[in-house]
């Protein structure tokens, strides 16, 4: 910037002279003119983009304001108040995490990848990280207030401890003891109604996901066909009385992209402006809180305009 400066008679400055001054009050009367129909969502989003960077690659730390969107964070699928001083982490990820590596592993099983039939080596990810570290996230969940993510979170962490149970090799013997019991097929029809029981609680969770966005809503989609083919495939068996592979397969890819869309949510929840130089797009339904929101905001300024 030019300046120019004078000087008294001992040789002091005596004052500056500012050769831009009419330019930098014209730059502010545009700045008011621009900022003056920005809503106060905007402004904040103005000053933290300010911080870390315009454009699609900016992201703004959803913990810093008040009410926490619908998921692309946190485990919820509408707004809801942060609980005052938590002192906890954001639990979503590492329970989406633990969720999305088993079932990655299981449904590559089911579809028969490579060959491999036999679930075995599920048990040890059921017992430990899709069961006991989703169960731990599913009840840190409920200490920072989140109904949805406890409930989600920990039914699922049982789900995998049972499955365990199920399919621990010589173990607990529930297979055979059912076989025994009842005859052949018999633990097919079981496990049939188990998988099905499953399938009406994640239609469940998935009626609370149709107002938040579109990955959220897509993790419990795909994850409620695979149930239900998983289910038919036990059920409704082949000519050898086993379960029925084309359908088998169809659940065990449904699964695969549950496990994709998982770790997808969970990305969206890891990454932030402390770590990240790019969002991770989630996408509102337009008839979610949120898109209902940016509509007002739209046509509030074209109101304004």
């Amino acid at each position: 910037m030019a300046t120019t400066t004078g000087h008294d008679s001992t040789g002091y400055q005596s004052k500056e002279y500012t050769s831009s001054a009419d330019s930098g009050e014209a730059a502010r009367t545009q700045e008011a003119n621009i900022t003056r129909h920005m809503t106060a969502e905007q402004h904040e989003t103005a000053k933290k983009a300010a911080r870390f960077g315009y454009g699609p690659l900016a992201q703004i730390n959803t913990a810093e304001s008040g009410l926490l969107p619908a998921f692309g964070g946190e485990f919820q699928p509408g707004t809801y108040k942060a609980v005052e001083g938590r002192k906890f982490a954001n639990p979503a990820p590492l329970g989406l995490s633990a969720f999305a590596l088993t079932t990655f592993v299981l449904s590559l099983i089911n579809m028969g990848t490579r060959g491999v039939a036999e679930p075995n080596l599920v048990v040890a990810l059921a017992f430990g990280y899709g069961g006991l570290v989703q169960l731990l996230a599913g009840m840190w969940e409920m200490a920072v207030g989140n109904t949805f993510g406890a409930t989600a979170l920990s039914s699922y962490g049982g789900f995998w401890i049972a499955v365990g149970i199920i399919l621990t090799p010589g173990g607990f013997e529930i297979p055979a003891s059912i076989e025994a019991a009842q005859g052949a097929g018999a633990f097919y029809d079981s496990f049939g109604f188990f998988l099905m029981g499953w399938f009406i609680f994640t239609t469940l969770l998935l009626i609370a996901t149709l107002r938040s966005t579109v990955a959220f809503f897509l993790l419990f989609f795909t994850l409620d066909l695979a149930f239900l083919f998983l289910g038919i495939g036990y059920l409704q068996r082949d000519d050898t009385n086993s379960p029925n592979p084309p359908i088998i397969k169809t659940g065990g890819f449904f699964g695969l992209m549950a496990a994709f869309l998982a770790w997808y949510n969970a990305m969206a929840g890891i990454l932030d402006t402390s770590n990240s130089f790019f969002i991770v797009p989630v996408a509102h339904f337009p008839w979610s809180v949120t898109g209902s929101n940016r509509r007002k905001d739209q046509k509030a300024e074209r109101t304004n305009v």
